[in-house]
């Protein structure tokens, strides 16, 4: 077995994947916390959650609390298997089930965003992807950003519209409703959901110019190849690139 690797509970992990509770509980509170302040989204919409693998729990922010009060205590915890919650006297977000679902049907995502920012939004109701047409997109996704079907807010319709529709970019509009954006963790969500509104934000003002012009898939394969894998700082020990990207 390699060196960054072990055996709990019979399955092989990275040790990468062993979750401190706590640790987690405040970077999801973090990340919460950061959506409100840089305008992701008002009041007590949107939310984002995180994922203990091992555990299997998840942690993620309590329905209708306002982001300002809220603290790494109150978020609630929620065994993966049974969708329950753990021991809380607070009840979990309504998205819970699409969080839920993400993560059941997409290995290796261990973060979840959910916003209904303004731009990415605006694209969303009118159905509409947002479109290959800059570097940032290109970077950070490495195609088109996709726009999932309408679906109802029972059960898992909204789970299935974005599994359905999803491709390699981390992030997706859901047609009328918003944005879900995910990674390996949720601060890398996070970031992914800050870039999804900001480049929605360049896009919509382009195209009050003109008709945004498309960058070339074979372009758009470049960009995202340099920016994932050269970009940023490297640690020389373990040659993992350091910088959140």
């Amino acid at each position: 077995m390699a060196g960054n690797q072990l055996t709990v509970g019979g399955v092989v992990v990275s040790r990468t994947e062993i979750v401190n509770l706590r640790e987690l509980r405040q970077e999801v509170c973090q990340v919460n916390r950061a959506l409100f302040t840089s305008g992701l989204v008002t009041m007590h919409s949107g939310n984002a959650s995180g994922l203990d693998p091992v555990g299997k729990r998840m942690v993620i922010k309590p329905s209708g609390v306002d982001y300002e009060s809220l603290t790494p205590e109150m978020l609630v915890e929620v065994d993966v298997e049974s969708g329950e919650p753990v021991d809380s006297a607070l009840r979990p977000s309504v998205d819970l089930p699409h969080h839920l679902y993400l993560y059941s049907r997409m290995p290796g995502i261990r973060g979840i965003v959910h916003t209904h920012s303004n731009y990415a939004t605006a694209f969303a109701a009118c159905h509409q992807p947002i479109p290959l047409c800059l570097t940032a997109i290109a970077d950070e996704f490495g195609c088109e950003i996709p726009c999932a079907s309408f679906a109802e807010c029972r059960d898992n319709d909204l789970g299935r519209s974005i599994i359905e529709s999803h491709t390699s970019a981390p992030a997706i509009l859901v047609a009328n409703h918003g944005v879900f954006a995910w990674g390996e963790s949720p601060r890398a969500a996070l970031k992914t959901a800050t870039v999804t509104e900001d480049v929605a934000k360049t896009v919509h003002l382009a195209m009050q110019i003109g008709e945004p012009r498309l960058i070339s898939a074979e372009s758009a394969a470049k960009y995202y190849d340099r920016y994932q894998n050269r970009y940023g700082q490297f640690d020389d020990s373990s040659s993992v690139n350091t910088t959140p990207r």
